[in-house]
């Protein structure tokens, strides 16, 4: 008990930023550490990984009940075992907190990212038990996961996601109803399957970049019953179902309720078969509240399920929507199956509502997930984007969740300009 103490206080200490010299007559000298690299890393893992350290897993990693993972920036976590695939489960808490100028990886080899290998399926993912009362993604890359959970998955053995055999990992799955989930400034990429799979928590998602992601079906955010969410300026390009899935399936208390607001959603849903392809599914009593978000190109509008509606206080406005094609102008119009809202900027003919992106061809193939990284999604002036969106809506954490140790994370303040990234 007196470790785990010892280990909680250090966290703190490092969650606030703060660092305390050993010599205490000079209190304002922050000591430095040294980058390490730790190899063949696998079981328990606790404490913290210093900044710019290297660690090589290749066997499945837990932090253990009750304890903490403070991951520094600049970290690289290499998955580096192609027959484990490794998953790593979280019965306590981890915070992630990279920068900026230098995140945390969650990756793999650099040898292994080939075209063959761009739908990942390397390693698991971050898997949290409903022990796991926080979980911080802050400037975070993960990458190149998504595998198939089997007989000896430690996700399986502990009833952990789907329970069961043969199904993809989730980049990240969360299910403590009354915990809280951060993910902001972070960048979701050659995934597998679902990006976000939540069922349950107080959750911010914010800030993020999701792309290259999906196979047979995938989500790029998956909401469940339980969730309590703010999400906003999210760029997703080409998921191959929808953007976000959001439902109140799963029995858990409290209600789903989502405020998804200043998105901008590009190509979704064209890659899957399907009709559950998309860009914003909204089903099964979930309670929505969808503002200014940007889509372009996608499969349908807002989808909804006649025979498992929505919530009927869900509201949709100041959404602006562009078709370059026939099929995509068809799929965005008002039916039993498509919401229109308040406001609604909607194409009524090929091309119309141009967002007037910086730098993306409108004109990309809809079935393209090969990202371009010089693409720039803000938008220029004279843009329908541009003063359309609302700003009088509540988020649900204006004020902030507060972690353990203080630090509070806000859902940022909407904008007038509809989507994800504003003006150049």
């Amino acid at each position: 008990m007196k470790q785990v103490l010892i280990l909680a206080a250090l966290s703190a200490s490092l969650l606030v930023g703060c660092s305390k010299n050993d010599d205490n007559s000079n209190p304002n000298v922050t000591p430095t550490t040294t980058p390490v690299v730790k190899d063949a890393v696998s079981g328990d893992v606790s404490g913290t990984w210093t900044k710019g350290s290297t660690y090589k897993i290749t066997g499945h990693i837990q932090v253990p009940t009750s304890q903490s993972l403070v991951i520094e920036e600049g970290v690289t976590v290499v998955f580096s075992d192609s027959t484990v695939k490794p998953e790593v489960i979280v019965k306590g808490n981890l915070y992630v907190m990279g920068s900026s100028t230098n995140p945390v990886k969650f990756t793999v080899p650099d040898a292994w990212k080939t075209t063959a290998n761009q739908w990942g399926n390397l390693w698991g993912g971050i898997i949290a038990a409903p022990t796991c009362s926080e979980l911080l993604l802050d400037n975070a890359v993960i990458e190149y996961g998504g595998a198939v959970t089997t007989e000896s998955s430690p996700s399986v053995k502990a009833g952990l996601y789907k329970a069961s055999a043969g199904n993809h990992v989730p980049a990240v799955n969360y299910s403590n109803i009354n915990g809280k989930l951060i993910i902001v400034n972070s960048r979701l990429n050659n995934q597998n399957e679902d990006g976000f799979y939540i069922e349950g928590g107080k959750v911010i998602i914010a800030n993020n970049k999701i792309y290259t992601q999906g196979v047979s079906g995938g989500d790029a955010v998956n909401i469940k019953s339980g969730v309590q969410a703010d999400v906003a300026y999210n760029l997703v390009y080409s998921p191959n179902t929808n953007a976000l899935k959001l439902s109140n399936t799963g029995d858990r208390t409290p209600q789903t309720y989502v405020v998804a607001y200043n998105n901008t959603i590009v190509n979704a849903g064209w890659r899957r078969p399907t009709i559950k392809g998309g860009s914003i599914w909204v089903e099964v009593g979930v309670r929505a509240e969808l503002y200014n978000n940007l889509l372009a190109n996608d499969r349908f509008g807002i989808k909804r399920d006649p025979k498992n509606p929505e919530d009927n206080r869900t509201k949709v406005s100041n959404n602006l929507y562009y078709a370059y094609t026939q099929d995509g102008v068809t799929g965005f119009q008002p039916s039993t199956e498509i919401l229109t809202g308040t406001n609604d900027m909607i194409s009524k003919t090929v091309a119309d509502n141009d967002p007037k992106f910086v730098n993306y061809p409108l004109s990309t193939d809809s079935k393209n997930a090969t990202f371009n990284t010089a693409w720039d999604f803000r938008v220029q002036n004279g843009s329908p984007a541009v003063g359309k969106g609302i700003t009088s809506f509540t988020r649900l954490y204006a004020d902030g969740i507060t972690l353990s140790n203080g630090k509070v994370y806000k859902s940022p303040a909407p904008s007038t300009t509809v989507g994800a990234f504003g003006t150049n």
